[in-house]
């Protein structure tokens, strides 16, 4: 059947509407599987979505931490404006489209909707995470060099998208008023996976989310994560031991390499401390501030959220970053203490400490699958609030 034949029949307003929910199914159903995918049908939800509101003449409407990413968003373009090469920084600059997810769902999934997203997201991640399982036990992604990235083009965005799902099953187990069978049934997956991918910072992310969660819940479950995590160990292979071990070795080169970066991000904010050297400048200017004890001749990015931010668009891009932290996790944890869809802010409030914990290691926020399946997570239980909420 035909979205038409859906739609057939309704005012054009309450049309665009639709095929704009239909638009954010798919959206939510592929960006674990293909970003291309993904960002097309954002068009399309975003277009019936603003046509809708003029035909409508409604006011723009989102959740409170939507105003910080829109000044986030701002400084990012003035940033550009002063870039060491603006038309590189103002191309880069086309990812924060996607922050109009935020209003996108907060409009279309309103109501029951909210938990019917949340379902597809915990399913995919499901699929996803049985293809990860599969590249390691059949096609030999068993390596540092050749690991589990699933559908996507990457390990990190892999391993990233895994640890949020892992926080809203866990979440739906603690919270959920229906769906605990199916997140109890899809866990061992989504854990045996996201181990296999090898990515110590999703490893430790996943452990700061879920031991929000618990302790939002009873602070006695904390007890059940190192029971966990030393049974993993037992029963891991030798490869995935050797990783764990490694999160506490001060001489591994990877962990000597981010210090590094840390260190040459500070120089680079001392001396551009309001705009930073403008989004996907990083890699450009890197070799000049290159400390001895680095590893790598380069990088993309500093491997580190609050320091690529400074560094690359400036200190106040940095503070709005931090008020839309602020604003998120306060509006989340108010909604987990007072609203009743529990399950979806728990989903949220997990996702946002597992992306800032993770975020200390790698640069996950400028990740556009990650970001985009973030965004959702924590628009969902705002929009499962609104006032006049749809059926699904």
């Amino acid at each position: 059947m035909t979205t038409l034949s859906f739609t057939a029949g309704m005012p054009p307003r309450d049309r665009l509407e639709q095929i704009g929910w239909f638009a954010l199914v798919g959206i939510v159903a592929t960006m674990q599987l293909s970003i291309a995918a993904a960002q097309i049908l954002l068009t399309v939800a975003v277009l019936t979505w603003l046509v809708s509101h003029i035909l409508r003449s409604e006011r723009l409407q989102a959740p409170p931490f939507f105003w910080p990413l829109v000044t986030y968003a701002a400084l990012t373009l003035a940033s550009a404006g002063f870039s060491l090469d603006p038309k590189v920084s103002f191309t880069d600059c086309k990812q924060l489209v996607l922050l109009m997810l935020v209003p996108v769902t907060y409009d279309l999934a309103r109501g029951a909707r909210a938990n019917s997203v949340l379902s597809i997201i915990l399913t995919i991640g499901a699929a996803s995470a049985l293809v990860g399982i599969v590249q390691y036990g059949v096609l030999n992604f068993d390596g540092l060099g050749r690991r589990p990235q699933g559908t996507l083009s990457h390990w990190m965005t892999y391993s990233g998208t895994l640890m949020m799902v892992v926080c809203a099953a866990t979440a739906r187990l603690l919270y959920g008023p229906s769906g605990r069978l199916w997140s109890a049934f899809i866990m061992p997956a989504l854990l045996v996976a996201l181990s296999l991918t090898l990515t110590r910072g999703a490893w430790v992310g996943v452990a700061v989310g879920v031991a929000v969660l618990f302790l939002s819940k009873d602070f006695r479950l904390l007890a059940l994560i190192p029971v966990v995590v030393g049974g993993g160990i037992l029963l891991a292979p030798q490869a995935l031991t050797d990783r764990v071990y490694s999160i506490f070795d001060r001489n591994d080169l990877t962990s000597r390499d981010r210090v590094a970066m840390l260190e040459a991000g500070v120089a680079i904010v001392k001396d551009y401390p309001l705009m930073g050297v403008g989004p996907d400048q990083i890699e450009r200017i890197y070799p000049y501030y290159r400390v001895a004890d680095a590893v790598k001749p380069t990088n993309p990015h500093l491997h580190n959220v609050p320091m690529q931010i400074a560094a690359e668009r400036g200190l106040p891009a940095l503070g709005a970053w931090f008020w839309f932290l602020g604003s998120a996790s306060l509006g989340l944890f108010k909604l987990l203490r007072h609203s009743r869809n529990k399950g979806l802010a728990a989903a949220g409030l997990g996702a946002m400490a597992a992306m800032l914990a993770a975020g200390l290691t790698e640069y996950n926020f400028g990740d556009s699958e990650f970001l985009m399946l973030l965004l959702v997570m924590i628009t969902l239980p705002f929009a499962a609030n609104r006032d006049g909420g749809l059926p699904s």
